[in-house]
C-alpha cells in the first residue's frame, strides 16, 4: 500500500506567506496550471492501479484534485489544513510583531489548533489509510501534510517543520519491509 500526499496549488495567500487554514482561497493561474501538472506527475507514479482519493474539503483541495485528474471518494476535515485561529490571514512576520519567535510549530494559535491537535488528526489519518486495502491519495495543505508524514513515520506533530512542502507537491509515504519510509518528498512536474 502507498499514500500519495498532494499539496494543493498556489493560492495568492500561499504565495505571500499569509496562514490559510479555513479560510477558502482560490488557485492562481500559477495555481492550476501546477495542479494539472501534479496530476501527470501522479499518473506517472502510480500508473493504473486503484486509489482511495480523499480530499480537504477547501475549494483549493478539490478544485487541485480535479485538475490534477482525481475522482475525489470523499471530502474530510480530518486532512484539512491547521487551524490558525486569530492568525488566519495573518504572515509569520506580523505574527511575531507581536509574539517574537512565534512559530506554528512551537507556540499556540490563540482560538485555532494546537500543533497535539493537528498530531491527533494526522494519528487518525494514518490509522485510518493503514487500514486501507488499496493506495491512497489524499489531497490536502502544506502544514498538515507535514505533521502527517512526521505522524506516519512515528514522529511528533512538531517534527514536520523538517519536511518542506511546495504548492502542488506530490509526496509519496510507503514501508521497507514493514518500517514506514517516506519514500519520495515534494515532487514536482
Amino acid at each position: 500500500m502507498t499514500v500519495y500526499l498532494l499539496r494543493h496549488g498556489q493560492t495568492e495567500w500561499s504565495e505571500n506567506g499569509r496562514h490559510t487554514g479555513r479560510t477558502d482561497i482560490p488557485l492562481t493561474a500559477e495555481g492550476e496550471a501546477r495542479a494539472r501538472r501534479a496530476g501527470e506527475l501522479l499518473a506517472d507514479l502510480r500508473g493504473d492501479r486503484p486509489a482511495l482519493v480523499v480530499s480537504s474539503p477547501r475549494v483549493r483541495a478539490l478544485r487541485t484534485a480535479e485538475l490534477a485528474g482525481l475522482a475525489v471518494d470523499e471530502i474530510t476535515e480530518d486532512v484539512a489544513e491547521w487551524d490558525y485561529g486569530d492568525y488566519e490571514g495573518l504572515t509569520t512576520p506580523q505574527i511575531r510583531e507581536t509574539v517574537p519567535g512565534w512559530t506554528v510549530w512551537t507556540h499556540p494559535c490563540p482560538n485555532g489548533e494546537t500543533a497535539g491537535q493537528v498530531g491527533g488528526r494526522a494519528a487518525k489519518v494514518v490509522d485510518r489509510v493503514r487500514a486501507a486495502d488499496t493506495d491512497v491519495v489524499l489531497v490536502g495543505h502544506g502544514h498538515f501534510s507535514r505533521v502527517l508524514v512526521a505522524a506516519w513515520i512515528g514522529q511528533p506533530a512538531a517534527f514536520g517543520v523538517h519536511f518542506g512542502l511546495g504548492a502542488a507537491g506530490v509526496s509519496v509515504l510507503g514501508d521497507e519491509r514493514g518500517v514506514p519510509q517516506v519514500v519520495r518528498l515534494n515532487l514536482s512536474h
